[in-house]
């Protein structure tokens, strides 16, 4: 009766070290989120994009393929490499953070417009979900159960984007951006709080996973209501304005 009890908790346990091979996945949504957008204009020559473009594109790239080789690492027993290869990290997750400063400061283009601040916090969201998760992931580095969660954490963050312009602009009739991130952000929920129900019963780091969904629900209540803050604001016109692309 025990050893069944336990199997049937074993069974209900998120192994970690098969994470690789699911957020593979990413791959497939990058692919389908930009490719009306971005690869596709490769292929028919209409491809007429800038530096920040690609920029950001590679450090994307480069931090989906460490967070699926990193658990394909850990499950092969290849620790030595696993950690080696940790340590880009430092430098790739700070590159990929300019990346996206960088593209959005490009895409602003100094213009200044009345929702601005809240037109920002898209971005933000992201950047601070991540820092977060990776801040904790590397704080408890030799926690696996803790830093597991918390880099998966951070591939849960590329869903979004990739999903939601997937959805936006291939799968609505015409594209409805407000609707598009209504229908992706019910699925990352739903993905959270099946990870949470999953991760009720277990006694370490089951915390990150809720969360990472609070942080969610304060973004995204920020983006729906456009919500912004006269402080916000004046950083949002100064951003603007600064000459970096």
């Amino acid at each position: 009766m025990t050893e069944s009890i336990n199997k049937i908790k074993k069974s209900k346990r998120i192994r970690f070290e098969k994470s690789g091979y699911y957020l593979a996945i990413l791959v497939i949504l990058m692919l389908l989120g930009f490719w009306p957008s971005y690869f596709s204009k490769f292929i028919d020559g209409t491809a007429n994009f800038n530096s920040y473009f690609h920029f950001h594109a590679i450090m994307a790239s480069l931090w989906i393929t460490l967070l699926i080789i990193q658990p394909i690492l850990i499950r092969k027993k290849k620790l030595a490499i696993h950690k080696l290869i940790g340590k880009f990290s430092y430098f790739i997750l700070p590159l990929f953070f300019i990346s996206v400063i960088l593209l959005k400061h490009n895409t602003i283009n100094g213009e200044i417009t009345d929702d601005l601040g809240s037109s920002l916090w898209l971005q933000v969201k992201d950047l601070v979900i991540i820092g977060i998760m990776y801040t904790i992931a590397i704080v408890n580095r030799s926690n696996m159960q803790i830093h597991a969660r918390a880099m998966i954490a951070t591939g849960i963050v590329f869903i979004e984007p990739t999903l939601g312009r997937f959805i936006i602009f291939t799968v609505l009739p015409e594209p409805n951006f407000i609707l598009g991130l209504a229908i992706t952000v019910a699925f990352m929920y739903v993905l959270l709080i099946s990870l949470i129900i999953i991760e009720r019963k277990q006694t370490s780091g089951r915390w990150v996973f809720p969360l990472l969904l609070l942080l969610y629900i304060i973004f995204h209540y920020l983006i729906f209501f456009k919500i912004s803050f006269p402080f916000w604001d004046a950083f949002a016109n100064w951003f603007a304005r600064l000459p970096i692309t």
